[in-house]
């Protein structure tokens, strides 16, 4: 569908938990933009669009939601789960698309996928089978993997949940499990360096805005400390990170804008059923695998969607 000639620009928030300075995070909402542009929505001329950066405050999180439902937008974009749980907060009535929220029903962010039934509908990522494999790839590259930390900020609601989902594996693979909740780059070095005390350690690292801010800052300390580590997204390999298992990101922000261009030509999310990514992108950086001391199985090599050297 084609975005319909306007006298007046249509108005649009988006909200998103992380920083604007954030290079990935504004490459995400750039992505999704671009999607509107496509569909013929172009900001400044039929489109206006309210942009709010959250840079990991959870006051201000809330705050820029109640902001966002107050400006009374045809409809908002919420960029990641914490955004989407502000702005739930904030209205049941104003259309609300999302990408980037992984398992939606179970959140009960939307009844069901093909029914979400109310205001919210968009675009999810990962299920459990995929969240799984983060500890399965993490072990298959680093097979004397003993421990393992799941490092996350707590200002994303999914995240003990995305813990739980490791609990199968680590205990089919005999991985002692525990979880860090992290704000800082000080936080984060403090679990890094502990977790190197002792050999056989390696981390998990969920996304978010706390997270992402610190990718490269990361990526070097895994590789000085010598400690594997497993990412969602493409993006956190590209800074030196050794391999993820996740969705293309930015297509999946790309996609999530048609939902948008629906409701703005008239839809209503309750009828637009929740689209989840089916293909999962593999990504291994061999240059950090070398500088860890790790061979990386040639099957594994053979299977990556891409191989950064």
């Amino acid at each position: 569908m084609r975005a319909q000639p306007t006298d007046h620009p249509r108005l649009i928030g988006v909200l998103s938990a992380f920083a604007e300075n954030d290079p990935d995070a504004a490459s995400r909402v750039v992505a999704f933009e671009e999607g509107l542009q496509k569909l013929g929505w172009i900001d400044g001329k039929n489109l206006r669009t309210i942009r709010r950066w959250a840079a990991s405050d959870p006051n201000r999180l809330h705050e820029y939601a109640t902001e966002l439902v107050d400006m009374k937008p045809e409809v908002i974009f919420a960029a990641g789960s914490a955004s989407l749980s502000a702005l739930r907060e904030a209205t049941r009535s104003i259309p609300i698309v999302f990408a980037q929220v992984p398992e939606p029903v179970q959140f009960g962010f939307v009844k069901s996928l093909a029914q979400p039934g109310g205001n919210i509908t968009g675009y999810g990522l990962f299920d459990k089978q995929a969240e799984e494999k983060w500890l399965e790839l993490l072990r298959e590259i680093a097979p004397g993997l003993a421990r393992v930390v799941f490092m996350y900020d707590p200002i994303n609601p999914l995240a003990l949940s995305q813990l739980a989902v490791q609990e199968k594996p680590a205990a089919i693979l005999g991985v002692q499990l525990s979880s860090a909740p992290v704000h800082t780059a000080t936080e984060i070095e403090h679990v890094v360096v502990e977790l190197a005390r002792q050999s056989g350690g390696g981390v998990i690292l969920l996304p978010s805005g706390a997270v992402s801010a610190q990718l490269s800052f990361i990526a070097d300390l895994a590789i000085r400390y010598k400690l594997p580590a497993v990412y969602p997204y493409r993006e956190f390999v590209a800074r030196g990170g050794l391999a993820s298992y996740g969705v293309d990101i930015l297509e999946h922000y790309r996609a999530a804008a048609s939902y948008v261009d629906r409701i703005l030509n008239g839809a209503k999310p309750t009828d637009l059923p929740v689209e989840l990514t089916i293909k999962f992108l593999l990504t291994i950086n061999l240059k950090t695998a070398k500088a860890l001391g790790l061979a990386v199985p040639s099957g594994l090599l053979n299977a990556a969607d891409e191989v950064i050297e």
